[in-house]
Formats: structure tokens, C-alpha cells, sequence
């Protein structure tokens, strides 16, 4: 499966935010703000709004000298032991707060073997999930995950991955050619969130955003009731600037295994 990754915002942050980290990490007695911009290239305007997010995520504590030091999320995402399990806890506990930010709904897709595969999602009274009245793995064209998870392959990959999953219509806004729909994936900007307006189910609306860590793709999605649309491309927004700490740390596990 040949795969066609873009860098995107998150990446870039995610790229950042590894600097500020192996800079923190080699200075086991703490490090200064002035030092870290110094040591890691990066200006200090750029560490003010990375380093809020390394201590809200607990990849990096302050002293109260003000110094930094490596946080406990770190340790734990950079052990060899347990890393699987540390990994889940932390990206579970970022979707909660993700479901939240963005009062939906929030998945955790990846594309495994051929196949979509949510991996994890957060929802609660308020964000209740979509109903999987049709599987993901045959729904790819008609869900917002799914079709960002196509993306993010070349074009044999999509056409080997529909010959597999027929484009069966699921509503009445359920694009079923192939033809079509190859180009609208072809044709989407890496940048802009994908989006399912009913497609997949009457009465909910979705967005999708890539999530690339290595030569693994995947996605963060979320969803709402489509009475609740107004608010789906600010939802989207607001998921692809807070993406990072998700990148971030499958980027963190993929480094130690």
C-alpha cells in the first residue's frame, strides 16, 4: 500500500514539539526558557505556545525556579515496558478533553491491513456517538474517517481499497460512484477537514481530520446531530488545531518501539 502524506499542521507541530523535548530531556537538572529558545532554535514567541500545551499534556513540568524538566507522560510514552497501555491512557484521556473543546462526539481511526478500524473514541450524555448502523469498514466512502483515511493513500489504494467495499448508497446523499468520488479524494486539500453531511447516517454530520505518525494512517474525526451542523466546521477547526497532542504522542510510543 503505497501512501501519499502531506505535511500538515500538526505535523509541524509535532516536529516543534520533539525539539523542545530532546532539548528538555538532555538537561536532566532543568533548562530555562531562555536556554531552551537558544538550544532548540526555536523563538521564544514559538515556545509560548508550545510549552502551555507540553505542560498541559505532562510531557514537560515547571520547578518552581522555572525551570523545565521532563514530565511523567514523557517517561512513561518513552519506556520500552508498558508503552501500549501508556499510550491508550494518554490518548484516551486527550479525546476526553477533545470531546469537550469541542462539545462532540470524538473517534480515533486508523487504517489497518486494508481496512478502517476505529481504534478509540470518547462520548458522554451531551456528545452521544454516531450509530454504527453500518460498519466503518464498509462505510469508508460515505463516513468523514473514512474518506480521510483514503486520502491519505495513492490512487491504486483507493481503487483497491473500493473494490473491495462496493459504494453502496446509505442515504440519499451517499455518493456511489466510483469515479466520482476517486476524484473528490483526489482533489482535497490535505489541510481542510473532510466532511459527511448525512452521507453515512440521516440526522448526523461529521468531520475528519488526518492524523499521520510514520508510515501509519489514520484520523481523528467527530460527530454531531445534524441539528447541530451550524457548528460542524468550527468543531473541525477547533479538532485540527488540537491535534498535536495526539500525533504527539503516537509519534512519542513509535520512537521508543
Amino acid at each position: 500500500m503505497a501512501l501519499k502524506h502531506k505535511p500538515t499542521a500538526p505535523y509541524h507541530s509535532v516536529q516543534d514539539a520533539l525539539r523542545v523535548l530532546d532539548t528538555v530531556a538532555r538537561h536532566t537538572t532543568g533548562i530555562t526558557d531562555t536556554e531552551l529558545a537558544r538550544e532548540s532554535g526555536l523563538g521564544r514567541e514559538r515556545l509560548t505556545t508550545l510549552l502551555p500545551m507540553l505542560r498541559r499534556e505532562a510531557y514537560v513540568e515547571q520547578g518552581a525556579d522555572g525551570a523545565y524538566v521532563a514530565g511523567e507522560a514523557f517517561a512513561r510514552l518513552g519506556s520500552a515496558q508498558e508503552h501500549e497501555e501508556a499510550l491508550r491512557d494518554k490518548l484516551q484521556r486527550t479525546l476526553d478533553r477533545l470531546r469537550d473543546s469541542v462539545g462532540a462526539a470524538v473517534y480515533m481511526s486508523r487504517y489497518v491491513d486494508g481496512e478502517v478500524e476505529v481504534t478509540q473514541y470518547a462520548d458522554g450524555p451531551a456528545t452521544p456517538k454516531v450509530n454504527e448502523w453500518v460498519d466503518f469498514r464498509d462505510a469508508a466512502h460515505a463516513t468523514a474517517l473514512g474518506k480521510s483515511l483514503l486520502t491519505q493513500l495513492d490512487h491504486n489504494g483507493r481503487r483497491e481499497h473500493l473494490a473491495r467495499h462496493r459504494t453502496v448508497r446509505l442515504t440519499s446523499r451517499t455518493v456511489t460512484s466510483d469515479r466520482l468520488l476517486l476524484s473528490q479524494l483526489a482533489a482535497h486539500p490535505p489541510t481542510v477537514p473532510v466532511l459527511d453531511l448525512q452521507e453515512y447516517a440521516i440526522g448526523t454530520v461529521c468531520a475528519a481530520v488526518p492524523i499521520t505518525a510514520g508510515s501509519s494512517v489514520g484520523c481523528l474525526a467527530l460527530s454531531l446531530p445534524v441539528e447541530h451542523a451550524h457548528r460542524l466546521r468550527h468543531a473541525a477547526g477547533t479538532l485540527n488545531r488540537n491535534a498535536a497532542p495526539v500525533l504527539l504522542s503516537l509519534t512519542i510510543c513509535g520512537l521508543s518501539s
